[in-house]
């Protein structure tokens, strides 16, 4: 198994799973990150890591070549919409042409069976008919939207000209332990209110989406990469993974501050640019041709994270965690 961006937030996740289920990983680590589960969980020690960039495909090619490297998860790219915003490029170099350098090795490795490509609902854009399904157009528009939209084209160009056996996935925004980018909704929240502050929402707290418990989502990854290897008429396609829930920023904090046991008011500040405002998605493909459902509700999934920065932040400052609610 090769998993790019095995130091990201789904990544070590996969990683974790895919370790204890006794797979041979090998995962493509850019930087360094000790806080990452990757690094932080001790799984280092459990897989091969090989360091370079996704954008180097002579470096993808001996790695496939050399490993003999039969399933790929690729993961790796630049997440944050803000970043992107920022600096366009970097994030279009990394997440465009980074696809196509990992599906240009797949191409030329004679081993390679299964390519699960992540890609994202950001990639269908801002539509006025909603929940996307997967024959909804992909028509990104800001610089993070764009780059899904192009990287899923390209993994699907490559199933059709090439017969790469790819699959991609459309998931919605991923929540969960591990994720340390504290601008995010979830982590950002919990840590605020945790520390007795208010929890910010950057937008005006309408904006809607899909949020995805990331244990969810792992387990849809291994899910249709078992699938595509038992049944290669799925090359090419696309699979909506989702809870199928439409809840607004606003509506996530009061629930999280439920889970808290809190009545911290949140800080409205009402800065987002470049953001769509309503993003959701049918997943009933994928109930239908995997025979797949998510395993946690909004609910547990909320309840889990919370435990979890709850025991990180309290060993973090050399504390005993509180119990859940406490």
């Amino acid at each position: 198994m090769f998993v790019t961006g095995a130091s990201g937030f789904l990544g070590g996740w996969l990683v974790r799973r895919l370790v204890a289920l006794g797979a041979d990983v090998v995962c493509l680590v850019r930087d360094w990150v000790p806080r990452s589960e990757l690094v932080a969980d001790r799984l280092v020690g459990d897989v091969n890591v090989v360091r370079g960039d996704v954008r180097h495909q002579r470096t993808l090619e001996r790695v496939l070549g050399e490993y003999e490297v039969r399933t790929i998860f690729h993961l790796a790219a630049q997440t944050t919409v803000g970043v992107a915003n920022r600096n366009p490029v970097s994030t279009l170099d990394t997440n465009i042409r980074g696809t196509w350098a990992l599906l240009e090795a797949a191409r030329r490795s004679p081993t390679v069976e299964q390519i699960v490509v992540a890609s994202s609902d950001k990639a269908y854009g801002d539509q006025d008919v909603l929940p996307y399904t997967e024959a909804s157009p992909l028509v990104g528009l800001h610089p993070y939207d764009v780059s899904k939209s192009c990287a899923d084209l390209l993994a699907q160009m490559y199933a059709k000209s090439y017969g790469l056996p790819v699959c991609v996935t459309r998931c919605g925004n991923f929540y969960g332990g591990g994720d340390l980018n504290w601008n995010r909704i979830v982590p950002g929240t919990i840590r605020s209110v945790l520390r007795g502050e208010r929890p910010v929402i950057r937008s005006d707290g309408q904006f809607v989406r899909d949020y995805f418990y990331v244990e969810d989502g792992v387990g849809a990854y291994l899910l249709l990469a078992e699938q595509l290897a038992a049944r290669p008429d799925l090359a090419g396609a696309a699979f909506n993974f989702s809870n199928e829930l439409q809840i607004s920023v606003a509506e996530l904090v009061t629930r999280i501050l439920a889970v808290l046991q809190s009545d911290l008011e949140p800080e409205v500040r009402n800065e987002a640019s470049n953001e769509i405002r309503s993003q959701y998605l049918d997943a009933s493909k994928a109930r239908a041709l995997l025979n797949w459902a998510p395993t946690f509700t909004l609910e547990a999934g909320l309840h889990a994270t919370v435990a979890w920065y709850r025991q990180h932040l309290a060993a973090r400052d050399g504390r005993e965690p509180e119990a859940v609610g406490a």
